[in-house]
């Protein structure tokens, strides 16, 4: 199977059943299958503030498809909480500074987690996954 191209959420269905005639909601075998799912939910992804209870549930079915797959076939390097921690940080142009302020301590805490000299607590786990909108288990 080949995968699609050329989506655009504004021509995609608003109707559960239109959404799947589209692309049907299976498990993800292969690497082709992956990209036309993925091309659907990438289509999608922008777009989520407008969408139908339809639209949601479709796009939350192949997420959660995307996920399985990833979950089966991907092999994903072990990198500690402290990496997981900066790459967040670098991906909102953060410092150890803005870290101390969102953390709510001393101005040298967020320097001293980076560099491994203090851990996180369950109360800074959970202002980070509030504030970064991931997991809690991110930082365990």
């Amino acid at each position: 199977m080949k995968a699609k191209n050329g989506l655009q959420f504004p021509a995609l269905l608003k109707d559960y059943a239109g959404l799947c005639r589209l692309q049907m909601p299976r498990p993800v075998h292969d690497r082709v299958e992956y990209a036309n799912v993925a091309e659907v939910t990438d289509a999608m992804a922008l777009w989520q503030e407008d969408f139908t209870a339809d639209q949601r549930d479709y796009f939350d079915l192949l997420c959660g498809l995307l996920e399985d797959y990833d979950r089966a076939h991907l092999r994903w390097p072990k990198v500690g909480v402290r990496a997981r921690l900066r790459h967040l940080l670098d991906e909102s142009g953060m410092s150890a500074a803005d870290l101390s302020r969102l953390l709510g301590g001393s101005r040298n805490l967020g320097a001293m987690i980076l560099r491994g000299d203090r851990n996180l607590t369950v109360a800074h786990i959970r202002k980070l996954a509030d504030h970064f909108r991931v997991s809690p288990e991110l930082f365990i």
